[in-house]
């Protein structure tokens, strides 16, 4: 989020006001709730479709066709809207929507990352792909990114919050 300070971190503009910048760009009747993710790559705002009139929450291939129906209709302008951002924060636009318990995410950034792994690092994500749990050390990499990401969430989220007040005493300190 345009963190100043580490030697990997591209310069790109604040994204701090993107939830309240697509609060106020998308229109009224797309969705219930709006989330807005930013990472220094993409920016994934993921609505919540209406339910339909009667309050009967829609699944399997209804809900499907519900979500692609909503995919269609809005393209032109999800381009159009992705295209403003895109030129406002420096980072692809990505969409999903989510429908009764689903989430459904169209095309969306897959960054690649790259890393140095010793010996017993890559046994680890051999064995994942041996086990037939990854596809390869990639997928079983990012799978264990993401179980990381589960059960370290709220060590995570207190850390974000930790560098969030960095900032803010960055931002706030004496200029040279």
């Amino acid at each position: 989020m345009g963190r100043p300070g580490g030697w990997q971190q591209a310069d790109v503009p604040s994204a701090d006001d993107a939830q309240d910048w697509f609060n106020g760009r998308l229109p009224e009747d797309w969705f219930t709730e709006v989330d807005v993710n930013v990472d220094r790559d993409e920016i994934t705002v993921i609505g919540t479709l209406p339910e339909p009139d009667g309050g009967a929450k829609l699944e399997g291939a209804e809900a499907e066709g519900r979500v692609s129906r909503w995919r269609s209709d809005t393209k032109e302008r999800r381009i159009e809207i992705a295209r403003e951002a895109e030129g406002r924060y420096q980072r692809k636009v990505s969409w999903g929507v989510r429908l009764g318990d689903g989430t459904a995410l169209f095309t969306h950034l897959a960054a690649p990352v790259m890393t140095r792994l010793r010996q017993p690092e890559r046994q680890v994500l051999d064995t994942l792909v041996d086990a037939g749990v990854a596809r390869s050390r990639s997928d079983a990499l990012a799978w264990s990114v993401r179980l990381v990401g589960q059960h370290a969430d709220e060590w995570l989220g207190q850390l974000r919050e930790a560098m969030s007040e960095v900032d803010k005493l960055r931002s706030q300190g004496p200029t040279i």
